[in-house]
């Protein structure tokens, strides 16, 4: 879990950078090259908005085993997020020998994929530098030379690769712009804020939007805050931004405010501009010059890593922020290793749940874990807590279970022009089944989290089979953490009753079957273990439908 993606089972990030220094110490000792190639899938995004998110990790596992085997032995091949992936080729002895490989990696990218009834195609637009290089750099520094290739690929039309050349783009840092242009696009009036609705999933209020800034670039079109706002992080420029951030939004609800929507509204507020001595004034100003807008209904959302870097400091600008009537946020809860002390220090009145649990907590029982410890700290510490990341309905209804009613994400919607909020918020309602969804006592909570683990067993045993794992998870069913859970249940006295021993026996039979299609791998009977894996599918639906039945006895 340390060194490998979850999904793909390839290394993530942490590895890469390991394998990557190994090979340019190598490089060196034998004078030879290394190639780094970052690629990023054409076309992956709107699959995963039209078809779902399973789809989409089907699509991911098995584009990333055609890649694996593009390579060459001794190749890394890593997943570092979402549909981004960086390839590491060795024993090089001129850049040109590595462009058979290039085509290879690029079509395997591109190979169709069947995921059900659905015939699946993306292509891939990949970034390569080399190493060594005539000045010093170091492995950070090829990753960005690698993305910023990966980004001219992209330009290009995509479905290609492009070389980086140190000689022309040495200013450029990965895809972001320089420090420069973004000073000017800010002058020139090129930034914009779009919306997102952050809303009671369970009554269907709007209780607010979050105000993400984005570039409408004159050239390339509108670009989000990641291929920018990186670059000016530890720059003065990061605080003239935020400060048009706050301005902007101010103006934005006076404008709401006559065409008869009150709605509050949250900004980001980054590290350097919340250290600034002069904050809490320079905000004070702002709200002064739009009376309309009460100090209540703007809210700084501020990340919880950059809180942690001075708390005293941090807490003493929330304290006097709040004490102008100022709502307060910590962004991306629960990634920042905060101690309790932290939290009864600072002032926030909302916590917001990362992304990265909410998402994953439908196949990840740590997430699931996670989220609720997270949810008894808000409850414990009177604080209200809303979850980014709701993909899904289903995400939807795991969260109202869990008691967490407000919700921001893509199953919501998506971040919108100011323009298109008021007529949003008029026609928008929740799925029908969040209002009717109920509280899960904490005494059925063991019932979610033993769906959760089941789901999560059998996404790595179909894995394996279909040859994007290395090994299977544990075939002993006495092992598994369903096992457990049953046991613990029949040790509660609760298994004499019908709707446990008809989980009981289901799961007995799933793991016959799997061990089935397992010796049928192992013997060769690959298409055959293959063919039966939809009816252990089946299985797996058909024991989650008699846990939910059993969960409500």
């Amino acid at each position: 879990m340390t060194h490998y993606d979850l999904l793909t089972n390839l290394p993530n990030r942490t590895l890469l950078a390991d394998r990557l220094q190994q090979a340019m110490a190598q490089a060196k000792r034998r004078n030879q090259k290394v190639a780094v190639a970052y690629l990023d899938l054409d076309g992956f995004k709107g699959i995963n908005d039209k078809h779902g998110r399973d789809v989409g990790d089907r699509l991911l596992t098995s584009l990333a085993f055609n890649m694996k085997c593009a390579l060459r032995e001794g190749d890394t091949l890593a997943r570092i997020g979402g549909d981004e992936f960086v390839a590491v080729m060795l024993d090089l002895d001129d850049t040109e020998s590595i462009a058979p490989v290039l085509v290879q990696l690029r079509e395997a990218a591109s190979e169709p994929v069947q995921v059900g009834d659905l015939g699946l195609r993306v292509a891939a637009s990949i970034g390569v530098t080399y190493y060594p290089q005539p000045g010093e750099v170091d492995a950070d520094s090829l990753l960005r030379q690698a993305d910023q290739a990966m980004y001219q690929a992209k330009l290009a039309g995509g479905n290609r690769y492009h070389i980086f050349d140190p000689d022309h783009d040495h200013t450029v840092r990965g895809r972001h712009e320089n420090v420069e242009r973004i000073r000017g696009a800010l002058a020139a009036g090129e930034f914009v804020l779009y919306y997102q609705p952050k809303v009671n999933m369970r009554t269907g209020e709007v209780v607010g939007a979050e105000a993400l800034i984005r570039w409408q670039h004159p050239e390339r079109g509108l670009l989000p805050p990641g291929m920018f706002l990186p670059v000016i992080e530890d720059q003065p420029v990061a605080i003239e931004v935020g400060e048009w951030v706050i301005e902007s939004a101010l103006a934005q609800m006076d404008r709401w405010r006559e065409a008869g929507l009150e709605m509050p509204v949250s900004v980001n507020v980054g590290a350097m501009q919340l250290q600034r001595k002069d904050f809490v004034d320079r905000l004070s100003c702002l709200l002064g010059a739009h009376p309309g807008a009460k100090p209540f209904s703007l809210e700084i959302e501020v990340l919880e890593t950059s809180a942690l870097q001075d708390v005293v400091k941090a807490a003493q600008v929330l304290n006097a922020c709040h004490a102008i009537g100022v709502g307060l946020a910590l962004d991306d809860f629960g990634t920042g290793y905060s101690s309790l002390t932290y939290l009864k220090r600072l002032p926030a009145s909302i916590l917001k749940i990362d992304q990265s649990f909410v998402s994953d907590m439908l196949d990840d029982p740590e997430n699931l874990n996670i989220l609720e410890g997270i949810l008894g700290l808000a409850s414990a510490f009177h604080r209200q807590v809303i979850a980014e990341g709701v993909e899904t309905v289903e995400h939807g209804l795991m969260l109202l279970q869990l008691g967490c009613e407000l919700g921001q994400g893509y199953g919501i919607a998506r971040p919108m022009p100011a323009s298109d909020f008021p007529g949003w918020v008029s026609v928008w309602k929740p799925d029908p089944s969040w209002a009717k969804v109920p509280l899960v006592h904490s005494g059925n909570r063991a019932v979610q989290y033993a769906s959760v683990a089941h789901r999560a067993w059998f996404a790595a045993f179909e894995a394996f089979a279909l040859g994007r794992r290395h090994a299977p998870p544990s075939m002993n069913p006495r092992e598994c953490r369903f096992r457990t859970w049953l046991e613990s249940e029949r040790q509660a006295g609760r298994g004499t009753s019908p709707g446990f021993m008809e989980v009981d026996e289901i799961h007995e039979a799933f793991h016959e079957l799997a061990g089935e299609i397992l010796t049928a791998e192992i013997q060769g009977r690959d298409a055959e273990g293959r063919g039966r894996l939809s009816a252990l599918q089946g299985m797996c639906a058909n024991l989650v439908e008699h846990l939910d039945t059993y969960g409500q006895e």
